[in-house]
């Protein structure tokens, strides 16, 4: 199972960023210098992946647009010697090959991954939701990669939360295959804290085997009206191995201004050009209070 095709669910209205997300895409809210789903596709392009399929919306051609080509800011750059700010901008055009498809009525998480059975064929693809975003010294993608080309099964990354948020994520029914791999034999969506499998979520990413298309096409709507991916990957765990990762790395769910907030920081202290004049601020702001 080589892994070389990745799908990023980008076509969420950003409610709960309102009114930033009025008319900017949640996902090109920056981050310090990028916009947040950069370092979505720069994880996916840090564990192998060489093909990206972004799901999109009418309201999202900003995406696109920033991962093209863009001649005449590329030409005012070159002309006032800006080397690092040219580079910087190329990248972002040539960081990967990148597609979109765009889900056409907002009917759920599995409708949005269904929408790229034609991008992904007969090949086993990662899904990154859009929202989270991971720091880790090693890609969470690249970990659920390499679990699932090891026991050849779709994979899914999960952590422990606390009891009374399970009610947020979809709940695992596991049992330990190694120390942080374990296999999966059901799972719920949102369920309350009395019906959860156990307090390890689903956050944010998942390894699939293209056998997931055609049980997303037979899922009925489901938690909110809306086709489920988890009510799929609950079939799809009955008929074909799956493991979830433990992912060693942090999570934000920057679909949230709290969490938007905190990835913000933490992005901003690892980078040298502005984090050591940010930590003597954020000391100097604390001593005022």
């Amino acid at each position: 199972m080589k892994v070389k095709k990745a799908v990023i669910p980008a076509a969420g209205l950003g409610t709960r960023m309102l009114p930033a997300t009025k008319t900017v895409p949640k996902e090109m809210l920056p981050l310090v210098n990028k916009p947040a789903i950069q370092y979505i596709i720069e994880e996916a392009v840090a564990s192998g992946i060489e093909d990206i399929l972004v799901v999109t919306n009418r309201a999202k051609s900003a995406m696109d647009d920033y991962f093209d080509y863009a001649p005449e800011l590329e030409e005012s750059l070159s002309q006032a010697g800006k080397t690092a700010e040219l580079a910087a901008v190329r990248r972002s055009a040539d960081i990967a090959n990148i597609f979109y498809v765009r889900q056409k009525e907002t009917k759920g998480l599995g409708h949005a991954v269904w929408r790229a059975k034609r991008f992904v064929g007969n090949e086993p693809f990662a899904v990154l939701l859009g929202d989270d975003i991971m720091m880790a010294d090693t890609p969470v993608t690249k970990q659920l990669i390499y679990a699932a080309e090891k026991y050849g099964a779709a994979a899914v990354g999960t952590q422990r939360v606390a009891a009374d948020a399970i009610s947020k994520y979809s709940s695992l029914k596991v049992s330990e295959i190694e120390d942080r791999i374990y296999k999966v034999s059901d799972m719920n969506e949102k369920p309350q804290p009395e019906d959860a499998f156990s307090e390890f979520a689903i956050l944010g990413r998942y390894v699939l085997t293209p056998d997931i298309f055609e049980l997303l096409e037979k899922t009925p709507p489901g938690y909110g009206g809306e086709i489920q991916l988890t009510d799929g990957l609950r079939e799809l765990c009955k008929i074909s191995p799956m493991v979830a990762v433990d992912f060693i790395g942090r999570r934000y769910d920057t679909g949230n201004f709290p969490g938007f907030l905190e990835a913000t920081i933490d992005f901003a202290l690892k980078d040298q050009s502005v984090g050591p004049w940010l930590k003597g601020f954020l000391i100097d702001r604390v001593k005022s209070l």
